[in-house]
């Protein structure tokens, strides 16, 4: 295991050094109590350094997850899909297809030990990867996620394109974040997303940009690569 976080050049500047991580893309959608448990698993493995670190590309079937700060006011329609308690940090979102979903399992020892650095790096691979579809994702101080201003709606008005719940055991990250690329944006009115009543919920499809889930995925992991200096492997066939 190599324990070196940064490289010095010869001209003194410093570059993160590439570290291996697991790219994982499941093609049918993930039961989320399976996906969870998965988590769980690889979390510990890489807490006792016995397999390596892991983003995981996948979907869920259409559903609601209450996060640790979730507010039960907000769940709008608590019959129309299942409803799951979750670890993470945020509040109500939903999943389904169409979205894409990285659960990103780092080791934070080996690279910064800093909980929000590694959410500005989540944030920048969404900010970076909406780019190259020319779309313009922003950070808001106030509120989780990456936004896109839409002065067709009014003026002032912004919307959710890309959500971030995260949690951490023993400095190992676990959780990530979800794109919309073409959900059905309509399944997110059964709750008042991440507890933000007065914006709304955009994906690449309503911006107009007529994307799949794989181009999507080759842009978002060479961002992931280039933020988090880390050189993606596919996981060993068992």
């Amino acid at each position: 295991m190599v324990k070196l976080r940064h490289q010095t050049l010869g001209n003194g500047q410093i570059r993160p050094i590439e570290r291996a991580v697991e790219c994982l893309k499941s093609a049918a959608p993930v039961d989320y109590d399976t996906a969870t448990a998965k988590m769980e698993q690889r979390v510990a493995e890489i807490a006792q350094k016995t397999a390596p670190e892991m983003i995981w590309l996948l979907e869920h079937p259409p559903l609601y997850t209450a996060g640790t700060s979730a507010n039960f006011a907000d769940l709008l329609a608590p019959d129309r899909f299942p409803v799951h308690k979750t670890g993470r940090g945020g509040q109500f979102t939903y999943h389904g297809p169409g979205q894409r979903i990285a659960y990103v399992m780092l080791d934070l020892k080996l690279r910064t030990p800093d909980v929000r650095k590694f959410v500005a790096q989540l944030e920048e691979v969404l900010i970076r990867t909406l780019a190259v579809f020319d779309v313009t994702g922003e950070r808001r101080e106030d509120r989780v996620g990456v936004w896109v201003r839409r002065p067709d709606k009014a003026e002032g008005a912004e919307d959710k394109i890309a959500a971030l719940g995260i949690r951490l055991r023993k400095w190992v990250t676990f959780h990530g974040l979800s794109l919309n690329v073409n959900p059905d944006l309509e399944h997110f009115s059964g709750i008042v997303p991440c507890g933000v009543a007065n914006h709304g919920v955009t994906s690449l499809k309503d911006l107009g940009m007529d994307v799949g889930i794989s181009e999507v995925d080759a842009v978002l992991l060479g961002e992931f690569e280039n933020v988090f200096g880390a050189k993606l492997i596919d996981p060993p066939v068992s």
